[in-house]
């Protein structure tokens, strides 16, 4: 028997198990290439349940949550907000702030299953441009960026605790063929 993917728009009631999520995968991505000091303070700043309250109250951003069959808990989430960058020209733009799995997740086709609905949540919000920060160095997520069709078109500085690391800015146009 296969398993079923459900994906969803989040609501305040999932902020503790988004956090519990987001603490989790940038860990997990991002632990073993930078010290844990930068790692701990960047958590606590960013993915904490009170930042992650605060994001979900906010109309600017919607969290998409994917679970597997009837889990109580998600394996995989994806922050959209709305606003730009300098480096992105595209129209109506929203950016792709998060797009994370849990390890069990991966390689089961949930990562697409989430950049499917993130782009036909934009499109339907009249968004035509999607961009995104994304450190130089995580090799995975360049090449899936690369094949949804985004394309780097500039750079900023992502501030991980002490530490200045460049992330690539990578943007589309969102069209009617929304599949990689």
């Amino acid at each position: 028997m296969s398993s079923q993917v459900y994906i969803r728009v989040a609501t305040l009631a999932d902020a503790e198990a988004l956090a519990v999520l987001a603490e989790q995968t940038f860990r997990a991505t991002f632990g073993e290439a930078n010290v844990s000091e930068d790692m701990d303070a960047y958590v606590h700043e960013a993915l904490s349940l009170g930042c992650l309250l605060a994001e979900l109250a906010d109309s600017a951003n919607t969290f998409l949550v994917a679970f597997i069959d009837a889990a109580k808990q998600p394996v995989g989430y994806a922050k959209l907000r709305t606003g730009s960058t300098a480096a992105v020209q595209g129209a109506a733009p929203i950016e792709l702030q998060r797009l994370y799995l849990n390890d069990g997740a991966i390689g089961q086709g949930i990562g697409a299953m989430l950049m499917g609905e993130c782009l036909e949540h934009a499109q339907s919000n009249g968004h035509q441009t999607v961009w995104l920060g994304v450190w130089e160095n995580n090799a995975r997520a360049l090449s899936f960026y690369r094949r949804w069709g985004f394309e780097v078109v500039g750079e900023h500085i992502f501030q991980l605790g002490a530490d200045s690391q460049r992330d690539l800015i990578m943007m589309r146009l969102i069209s009617s063929a929304l599949t990689e």
